[in-house]
Order: C-alpha cells, then structure tokens, then sequence
C-alpha cells in the first residue's frame, strides 16, 4: 500500500495505533506527505456532517472527538480534565428574541423608531431575559479614556446614568499597539461602566461597513452569542451594569444625530481624522429586547508533548488553534453550512502536523509543549480565555503561545506575516526558525485591523504571556500569475463567514505544511532556549498585562 493511501486511511479510521509515517528507510516523511495529512485533517474537520462546528452542536463534539484520536496517534498525553484529552469550558448562550425589542429616539418633535433588523439589533443580555431601558444619550466618540496620551472621550460629558453613543475602533493617531487595545469591544464596555453608563449603543459607521457589511451582519441576528460562565452560574464580562446594549447601522446614523448640530457624515470623516468631540444628544433613547439564557459547556481538546530536559520540562510552550466555526446559518446559493475550512479547520490541521513534526522529532524540546485546539474563539475568544485564566498546568509555567488561526493560504507564497513578534524576544526564534525554513517575513499589510487582539493568542497576552500567530504572505511566487493578496481580499470580501469557505477553495497544501514546519521549528527553538521568552523593554502590552504569575 502506498504510503500516502495508508496514512488517509489511518487518519480516516481513526485508528489508534497509527503512528507518524515513515519510508523504507526509516527517514521522515515527506513535505509532500505533510501536505496530505493536513488535507485529510481539513476535509474531516470541513465536511458537512459536522455542520460547521459551532460550539455546543454535536458537530463540535465531533470534531473535538476527531482532534483527540490524532493527539492518540501520535502519542501525545491527555492533559485536560480527569486524565481525559478535553478540559470542560463552562458556558452561558445567550438568543435574541424578537418580542418586545425596541429602539425608538424620543425628541419634542415626535418619536423615531428604528427598523428591527435593517437599522439595529438589541444586544444580547447575559443577566436578565428581558430589558427596557429610558434615558438620555451622549456620544462619545470611540468610548476611549486614554489620559496618558492626553486622549478622552468623556472630557467635557457626564454620561453617569445615561446612554452612550460610540463608534467602533479607536483614534487614528494611536500607534498600532494602542489602536488594538481599545479598539476591543470589551474593553469598551468596560469603559462606559467605569465611567457610569448604564447603557450603550455601538454604532457602525460607512468604513466599519466596507469591511463588515451591515447586512452580513444582521443576516447573524438569530446566531447564539456566549459567554464564559463562573462558579456562581453568572457570566464572566457580562457588565450587568449596562442594562441595555444595541448595535445600529451606519444608515440608522443619520436618524440618531438628525437635529443635533453634527450630521452623521461629519462625523465618519471626523472618526477617521482623530477629531471626534463628545456631546450630548436631544430627548431620550429608548432600548429594548429579550433574551434566552442557557447553561451549556464545551470543551477544549488538550494534549501534552512532555519536555526532554530536566530543567526546563516543567515549563510550557502552548500551541492553539480554534476548533469551533459558525454552524449553521441562512442558505447562500442553496447551501446552508458554514464549514469553516479555512477559518480554522486549516488552522487546527496545521497545529496537528506542527504536534506531529515535534513528536516525531529525533530531539524533542526541553521544554514541554501544549497542543490546545480551543473552543467559542468565534463566539469572543472564550476557550483561549478560559485556558489561560484556567490552566491545566501552573500558570507560571506557561512561557508562550503561538497560534494558528484562519491562514488564508489560497495561493502560492514565499513568505509569511508574523502577528505579535514585535513585542517579544519570540522574534529571535521566529527570525532563526523562519530562516532555517527558508521563508521570509513581511509586515502586517493591514494594521488598521488590529488583529492581534482578535484571535486566541490576545487571551494570553491579557494573562501576561508573550505570543505570536503566523498569518498567510503577501508575496507572490515568481513566475506564479496568482497574487495570495488578491486571493486573500476576495475571500474576506466573499467567503468569510460564509458557506462557500469549504472545501472547493484552492488551498495551497504545500505551503500548509511549510507553515507547520515554520511553527514546529519556533517551538523547538524556544523550548530549548535556556531563557525564557520576555516582553521588550517598554512594550505596551507587556507593561499593562506584566508578566503571569
């Protein structure tokens, strides 16, 4: 049998006795090899009997089943709950519901209420299944108080018991660090609870929408939102203070601010200037809706490489790649599963052969390795969160995180776009594993996305943790007429999200495994390193979030 059809009938079967694939001669196997076990792992984790593994669907468990039989295969250790592979990752899901939903703007000259759906959606309401809140509104910009850079929403507002009217993101002038960080929704909403808010109303505007059109995201209106559930069954940054939240659409804008000396477009070109000023708006807002509230857990599927060295086996390099997607949703051309094949189940594939690389290695690290495939990254990064605020091992002996997620390998590269390394002395290691690889390194070409805090690896920064995650290159192959950049804007513009990221894409397996070799080579490097990895001298996140303890 011909070593490529034993290894997809291995992974197939889930055979438990398989082990890595070798040739006559005992040598490692093939990057060509690599690229089909990723591609067998990516059609599993894609097809549509798991129903794009949304979390808390039978279609996740199954493809959390499928994550622990290739962590078996390799001889890789349980390390979740009770000598199992999954550690339970408790959950609140939150359903918005229709009845009694509102928005209305209440002014001398008469009421304005806002269309359910096209114009606005009530938030989800983690602490209590129906709201209705009255009260004045004042905007507030980008809802940022940064005093130490001379920056402030609130100067000049009270906006203690009242609404606030916010836009997204953060000020232009920012650095790329600073952006990130209160560009986050939670970090927002905090924010408005320190400052005395009792409500908010996140407000899009036209160049949010150029990237996230208002429609695709109202089409999720029925999609159930979650939140990490604590000991005493409440949720965990569910903000019970702000008694009514709701999102509005860039065109609900020009209603919102209509008899207010600042029109809606004055306002978008003043957000993208960095010139926003705070003030109050006229009358009242009243926001409304209802909510179902459940009790459900997850999982997050966790195996243990153990370290080869006796000083250094105690600590941990933890690889993770969300496993979960978006499930099922409105159809699109007929089909309605969203399998999610590059966002993530290529992420998680990479991992697995990034696990298998140094598992099979002649020399593994001396520091031991975590391989984590997480769960409700798409629901605000609550695996991640839960992992790192919950450990299965120490908390101090976490050293880093590198994380794979949604690489977007849909043409041929010769480079990959390192997320986070700026921050770290991982960029020693990444630098020498990427030149040992032979691939090179490009810039983040889009950094007013501040990615680096919406994937996983944000959710051990927060607890301390230097991390990095690898993202698709930007440079074309010579003598290749496809541009990965081309093919990377038409899969956010049509397929994130959406039911066509399947199968059918053009994944450039190759370079799948080259980028599993890429992060198999970081880990070793920094597992052998005598040092563990440290935030740079005056780094943003490393002087807020310090180091874990």
């Amino acid at each position: 049998m011909r070593i490529e059809l034993a290894l997809l009938l291995c992974v197939a079967s889930f055979a438990t006795a398989c082990r890595p694939a070798v040739d006559a001669t005992g040598a490692s196997a093939t990057h060509e090899q690599a690229a089909l076990r990723i591609q067998s792992d990516v059609e599993y984790l894609a097809d549509d009997k798991l129903e794009g593994r949304e979390t808390g669907t039978p279609g996740f468990e199954l493809a959390a089943d499928y994550v622990a039989r290739r962590y078996m295969q390799m001889g890789l250790l349980p390390a979740g709950d009770d000598g199992s592979f999954f550690q339970r990752v408790p959950l609140l899901k939150a359903t918005r519901e229709d009845q009694d939903a509102a928005f209305v703007i209440e002014r001398e000259d008469g009421n304005t209420a806002l269309e359910l759906g096209s114009q606005y959606l009530p938030g989800l309401n983690y602490n209590t299944t129906g709201h209705s809140l009255r009260a004045p509104a004042v905007f507030v910009g980008h809802g940022v108080h940064a005093p130490e850079l001379g920056y402030d929403d609130f100067s000049g507002v009270d906006v203690r018991g009242k609404i606030a009217v916010l836009f997204s993101g953060a000020p232009s002038r920012f650095d790329n660090d600073r952006r990130a960080f209160y560009s986050s929704g939670t970090q927002k909403l905090r924010t408005l609870v320190e400052q005395g808010a009792v409500g908010a109303v996140l407000l899009n505007t036209r160049e949010h929408e150029q990237r996230t059109p208002w429609q695709r995201v109202a089409m999720t209106a029925k999609k159930p939102g979650m939140r990490l559930r604590g000991e005493d069954g409440k949720g965990i940054d569910t903000f019970p203070e702000l008694q009514a939240v709701a999102s509005a659409s860039a065109a609900a804008a020009e209603v919102l601010f209509a008899g207010t000396a600042n029109t809606a477009e004055a306002l978008f070109k003043s957000a993208e200037a960095g010139t926003l000023k705070p003030f109050e708006l006229p009358g009242t807002l009243l926001l409304a809706g209802s909510t179902r509230i459940e009790s459900i857990e997850s999982k997050n599927v966790v195996a243990r490489l153990p370290g080869s060295g006796a000083a250094l086996a105690d600590e941990h390099v933890v690889y993770t790649a969300h496993l979960d997607h978006v499930g099922i949703g409105l159809a699109v051309d007929g089909d309605n599963i969203y399998n999610g094949a590059l966002d993530n189940a290529l992420g998680v594939s990479v991992m697995l052969e990034a696990a298998r690389e140094l598992s099979s290695a002649a020399s593994q690290p001396k520091r031991s390795m975590l391989f984590v495939a997480v769960t409700a990254e798409e629901k605000g990064l609550l695996g991640a969160e839960w992992f790192a605020t919950h450990p299965v091992v120490p908390r101090a002996s976490l050293v880093a995180n590198i994380n794979v997620d949604m690489p977007v390998l849909l043409a041929p590269t010769q480079d990959v776009v390192p997320i986070g390394v700026e921050h770290s002395t991982l960029k020693r290691a990444l630098d020498k594993a990427a030149a040992e690889v032979g691939v090179s390194l490009s810039a983040d070409p889009t950094p007013a996305e501040v990615v680096f805090v919406r994937s996983d690896q944000f959710a051990f920064v927060r607890a301390g943790i230097p991390a990095v995650y690898l993202k698709e290159g930007v440079r074309t192959v010579a003598g290749s007429s496809e541009s990965p950049a081309t093919a990377g804007e038409a899969f956010l513009r049509d397929c994130y999200h959406q039911p066509c990221d399947d199968t059918s894409q053009p994944i450039q397996y190759a370079d799948a495994a080259r980028l599993a070799r890429l992060n198999a080579r970081i880990g070793q490097l920094v597992g052998d390193d005598t040092q563990r990895p440290q935030w740079n001298e005056g780094d943003f996140f490393g002087e807020r979030f310090g180091v874990a303890e």
